[in-house]
């Protein structure tokens, strides 16, 4: 068969696909659809299998090139081989390559829906996905995970390691989960590049030598019923909340988000359920007769849930609460008093810190170190303790957030705060 044969060649008609022997080297066939498409073909066996192997489509690959295909075939299998299989594990390793040739940018994306789905809090989720953009996908983003070395790694920890040692410890942590994720859908191989022990430690000071703790400005106890007098004083939503969190020592985000499904006024107890806490699990807050006082006080939306809401509907934001203090810094400020500054660092006291004030407060009055973590909603204990711990001391902690209320009026410090009703 010639060249002009073969471009002349059509299918003959009916269902199925012709085959045409071309000539010139054994089992050589030209293949045509009915539709006209044609291909080359090798009929062969090849140790006691027929085989029917693919030589490409025409006309890009002409007859000469398919002639010479043929042959070399037929080479390959007088040699011992089978060229079916060889194009099969040649196959194979192609898409292994493939799979491997994932960046870690790509796993990234891959990798963090399922990782979102953990958190419980949209900041959590914003933290893990920022600090990856920020500081490893610059560096790794464009890498394969195969190809990402120890020191590639390096690059990404080294610079930031000692003066933002908190971020750069969970950075590690998160590198390391992707690509763990990435070994285990079998885009890399270990040992993982990211592993801490018996790799980078040997490469990084030890998180605990070099951090410097970030502790929230809190406030000095001294200045604790001062701080309070100023602050019933003031009206507003924001006020009111923030009252709260000082009467319950809860965190700024479970206040925010308290519903009032949650609260039993009558039995003075707030029940936060454990999809709102952070240890993810309920958490009952005893409410002593301020608390109370303060709740039955509050507006109610038409229709709203919320506790503290904010005047466009919904929950308050935890800049509100911040800008109350920043204004009550600010008064004090102005009138050339220092106001009410953490008396470590000297910066302004914060939402947060005055859990710390509580905490302070606690241990100096000799309250049970247990509960008053518990009142915060700390782990106390060990797994074991805490499955054989069934009390949550809720009568004793209400005792001492009476305390706490009492000295917050000033009553501890020899000083009496008459309390006003709580800002609308």
């Amino acid at each position: 068969m010639s060249a002009l044969d073969v471009r002349r060649m059509a299918h003959p008609g009916g269902r199925g696909n012709a085959t045409v022997n071309v000539g010139g080297v054994t089992g050589l066939q030209l293949q045509i659809t009915p539709r006209g498409a044609k291909s080359w073909i090798l009929r062969v066996t090849v140790g006691d299998r027929r085989r029917k192997i693919g030589l490409g489509s025409y006309p890009t690959v002409t007859l000469a090139a398919a002639r010479q295909r043929a042959r070399d075939a037929l080479d390959r299998i007088a040699a011992g081989a089978d060229p079916v299989e060889e194009r099969r594990a040649a196959q194979a390793a192609l898409r292994a390559a493939q799979a491997r040739s994932l960046t870690f940018a790509e796993a990234v994306e891959k990798f963090a829906p399922k990782k979102m789905a953990e958190f419980k809090a949209e900041k959590q989720r914003r933290l893990w996905r920022s600090s990856i953009e920020i500081h490893a996908i610059p560096v790794l983003g464009g890498i394969p995970v195969d190809r990402i070395t120890r020191a590639d790694v390096l690059r990404v920890l080294e610079p930031i390691w000692t003066e933002k040692t908190e971020t750069a410890t969970k950075l590690r942590g998160r590198i390391e989960g992707v690509l763990t994720w990435a070994e285990v859908a079998g885009h890399c191989e270990g040992p993982n590049p990211a592993r801490w022990t018996a790799n980078l430690d040997q490469f990084l000071p030890k998180p605990s030598r070099v951090r410097t703790e970030a502790h929230y400005p809190a406030l000095a106890l001294p200045d604790a019923p001062l701080w309070w007098a100023d602050l019933i004083a003031r009206e507003g939503m924001a006020t009111a909340a923030l009252q709260f969190v000082a009467l319950t020592a809860a965190r700024s985000g479970e206040v925010r988000g308290a519903i009032w499904s949650e609260v039993d006024l009558d039995a003075g107890l707030w029940v936060i359920p454990a999809e709102r806490m952070k240890m993810g699990r309920p958490h009952r807050v005893p409410l002593t007769g301020e608390a109370v006082a303060l709740l039955r006080a509050l507006p109610r939306m038409a229709g709203g849930q919320h506790v503290f809401w904010s005047a466009r509907g919904g929950a308050l934001s935890d800049m509100a609460l911040s800008a109350t203090m920043r204004r009550m810094q600010a008064t004090e400020e102005r009138a050339g008093r220092p106001g009410y500054p953490d008396p470590v660092t000297g910066r302004p006291a914060t939402v947060h810190g005055l859990r710390s004030t509580f905490r302070q407060w606690t241990a100096e009055r000799g309250f049970d170190r247990d509960m008053a973590e518990m009142q915060l909603a700390h782990a106390v204990g060990s797994d074991v303790e805490r499955a054989y711990q069934r009390s949550d001391m809720l009568e004793r902690r209400r005792a001492m957030m009476a305390a706490w209320a009492a000295f917050l009026r000033g009553e501890g410090a020899g000083q009496v705060v008459p309390i006003r009703g709580a800002g609308a």
